[in-house]
Formats: structure tokens, sequence, C-alpha cells
């Protein structure tokens, strides 16, 4: 019987630049990168050097911590180049693709036949595990590790997210692999949350899958949302969470054993000239691709979100699990005496400017924040935009002063820097929320280890 919540907290932030349900076709280039910055939590290890050669599916590198998180390479080729930034860290590994992909033989795997065990080596090996995240502390997941529950989420709320079934449409084989292998992976509960205002989608329900449906404002897309509301996250609990998007991934390891991080990735954003959904592997560098479909004057490229992603570099490669790449303009003008104007075509969270009048209307939003980094004032806001039985302000105080015992009573177990993501377009201060959650969530992490 499936489980209905309604989220009543939260925004819909609406902005122009939908993408249309249209192909663009497959994006390729001559070169691939991936980068140890996509995985929180890992202290990367090569496993290769410059002019190895490697098939899709090799290890890269791996987490020096915790060998058995592989981080796999998306193409065969040569290793041209490892980047480096300061102290030698490293910042991406960049192969020279081959014209035809060789994908390195792991072999296909039978569920119904394997034991746990055997299902979370598999995974980790064709560096699929790579795609599960573990909480707290919003990790890469250890396939060692066995989860009270794993959460699979299917509810895309964030600004401009694409159309999930047009995503996933020709992919029901894989999903269904993917689903009885994560109900493999735990004594516990696999929970699939969908969105009531869209088609259940029947490739995800299964034997072993509890469905859970959402409804209201965003954040109702974001996991830990959903967690908070079907259960918890206690002190000493270990769950993992899977992005429905990259079930396909998933399935493909599980029913041929070839790791092919490929995506519909929707294009959307005012900047965008087309928008609409490309098919693209997992690190294709997207010069061309931008040069032909985005208008880069001025230009702010995300892969993901305007909440949640990440900068791309115009030159740059496709972060790693990112379905969605976002343009918007840059926001490096001034505005003269924008705060005395009465502001119908503003975009607010609150009553402080008239457009509040108009709340259907989609925004051509840029990355001007509209003010500098200010004191942190205790207004009470982020309790309007956060759904979880948490004290938001009260927990980021703790976390900026480092104390371990009070981020605990106050929740810290329950969150990733996601969950601020709205907090923080509507902080009064001007403060990256996000980034004080992640470094408070590494600072306990190496605490407890």
């Amino acid at each position: 019987m499936s489980q209905s919540f309604k989220i009543r907290k939260g925004y819909d932030l609406k902005l122009v630049g939908a993408a249309a349900q249209t192909d663009m076709g497959a994006v390729s280039a001559s070169t691939y990168a991936v980068s140890p910055l996509d995985f929180p939590g890992i202290t990367p290890k090569l496993a290769v050097k410059a002019g190895a050669q490697v098939k899709a599916g090799d290890t890269l590198f791996f987490d020096k911590d915790r060998p058995e998180v592989k981080i796999c390479s998306p193409v065969s080729g040569e290793v041209a180049e490892v980047k480096r930034g300061a102290k030698r860290k490293i910042l991406a590994v960049v192969v020279l693709a081959d014209s035809e992909v060789a994908y390195a033989d792991h072999s296909a795997l039978d569920v119904a036949k394997a034991d746990r065990a055997a299902v979370a080596e598999h995974l980790a090996n064709t560096g699929v595990g790579a795609l599960i995240t573990s909480r707290p502390y919003g990790v890469v997941a250890s396939m060692t590790e066995e989860p009270r529950d794993i959460f699979v989420n299917a509810v895309q709320s964030g600004p401009l997210a694409g159309d999930l079934a047009y995503q996933l449409a020709g992919k029901e084989a894989e999903v269904s692999a993917a689903l009885k292998a994560l109900t493999a992976l735990t004594t516990g509960k696999v929970y699939l949350s969908q969105a009531d205002d869209v088609a259940s989608l029947d490739c995800l329900s299964g034997e072993g899958v509890t469905n859970a449906t959402f409804s209201g404002k965003h954040p109702k897309g974001l996991v830990g949302t959903q967690i908070a509301q079907i259960a918890p996250i206690n002190k000493g609990e270990t769950v993992w969470t899977v992005n429905a998007i990259d079930l396909p991934v998933i399935g493909r390891a599980v029913l041929s054993g070839q790791y092919a991080p490929e995506y519909k990735v929707a294009v959307t954003g005012s900047k965008a000239i087309n928008t609409g959904y490309a098919t693209m592997l997992q690190g294709v560098n997207l010069s061309a691709f931008n040069s032909a479909n985005i208008n880069l004057d001025n230009t702010r490229v995300i892969a993901g979100d305007v909440l949640t992603g990440t900068r791309l570099d115009a030159e740059g490669f496709m972060a790693f699990g990112k379905a969605q790449i976002t343009a918007i303009p840059e926001g490096n003008q001034t505005e003269f005496f924008g705060w005395v104007l009465p502001g119908f075509g503003k975009f607010s969270t609150n009553r402080a400017f008239w457009s509040w009048l108009f709340p259907n209307r989609a925004y051509d939003l840029d990355t001007n924040m509209h003010g500098e980094e200010r004191a942190f004032v205790v207004t009470g806001e982020y309790d309007k935009f956060i759904p979880m039985d948490i004290f938001p302000q009260q927990l980021l105080r703790a976390i900026l002063i480092g104390d371990i015992e009070k981020m605990e009573k106050l929740g810290i177990y329950e969150i990733v820097p996601e969950d601020f993501a709205l907090a923080e377009v509507a902080c009064t201060s001007k403060l990256p929320l996000q980034q004080i959650v992640r470094d408070g969530l590494n600072d306990l992490r190496k605490e407890m280890m």
C-alpha cells in the first residue's frame, strides 16, 4: 500500500527556459574527464597513470580510506592527463576516447542466485556503486556497509527539472534489474518515492519495493525531505539513497556487466539557444555542444539545477551523475536604487516587492546576489523552506562554532547540503549555507572515524 505525504513548507522556484520534449541527439567528444570533486567523502588514490590504456569500467581512482569505493572510466582510450591543483590535489583524470567504446568484462549478474556480498561486489567493481549515496554525511556509499533502508527518489521538483518519464523511456528492463539488485542489498525496506502530479511509472514498482507519493512544494523532490517523512535517520543508523535517473546505469551493469553512465540530459535555462534532451555520457567535453546550443555571452552554465548544481566552464566536462544543464545570465551588473522601486517584476521569497501579487510568474533570474555577506541575524526565515523536524538556524550556528555535541542534538545526521539550498536563496545574511553544512558534515565524519 502506497503512503502519501504533503509537503507544505518550501517554495517552487519558477524559471523560464524549460526543456522541450525534443531529442537533441547524442553528444560525443574526443576527451572525457572524471573529477574526484564530484564524489563527496573520497580521498582519491590513482589506479592509473598518464599514458595508460583503459576500458569503460576500468578503475581510474579509488578512495584511499575505503579501497572498495571505485570510480571508473566512462569510455575506453588513453589516459591523457591527470590534472592537479594546489599541493598536487587531483582535480580530474582526462581520457582520450577511442572511436568505439570497449567495455571491461565484468560479466552479467544473476541477482536471483547471488547473495548480498556478490551483488555488492559486482556494483563496486563495475563502478555503479558510486551512484549510491550514504547518509549520514552524504558521501559515496561503501558496498561493505549494510544500510537500514534504501530510498529511491523519483520526484524531480527542482527548478526546470526534466521529465523523468521521458528520460527513462525505453530503459524499463534496466530499471527493473536495478531495483531487484537494490532489494538484495538490505534486509530493510526499499522505499520508492514518486510525485502525485505526474503519472506513476510502471517500471518503478516491483517486488520488495515500498511506494510513497509526495505532493506539495519543492523540496518534495529532495530525498532528505522524503526520509524525514517516511523513516527519519537516528544516530548510529545508515541509509542509502539513489536517484531514479541513475537506475538505468545500475541496471545495465547488472544485466551486462557494462559501465555506461549515459543520460538523457535536460538542457534548460533562458540562455539556452535550444532546449530539449541530449544523450551524453558522464564526463563528456561540452565545448562543442555549448557553442552550438547555448548563448555563452555573459552566461553561467550549471550542471544540475540552479539550487544544487555545480558551475561548468564553457569548455568543461559534464559533471558526474547530473541529468540537467542550466544556462542563466551572469549577475555582474549593478542596480541603482533597486531596493527603492516597487519591483513588480523582481523575484523575492517574501513580500518585500510587489511581485508577490503574481505567484505563478516565471522569472529570468541571473546570478546576482543583490548584496554581500553580512551578519548572521536570527530571523526564523529558514523554517519556511526546510520541512524537517530540526532547528536550522541553531544547527548552522553550532556548525560554525564547531560544537559537535550540539550539532548531533540539533539533527545534523538528517541533513546534507542540498537540504539548505532553498534557505540559501532566501538567506538575508547571504551566507553559503550549503558549504557550511558540507564543512560541518566533513568535520563530524572525521571526528567519528
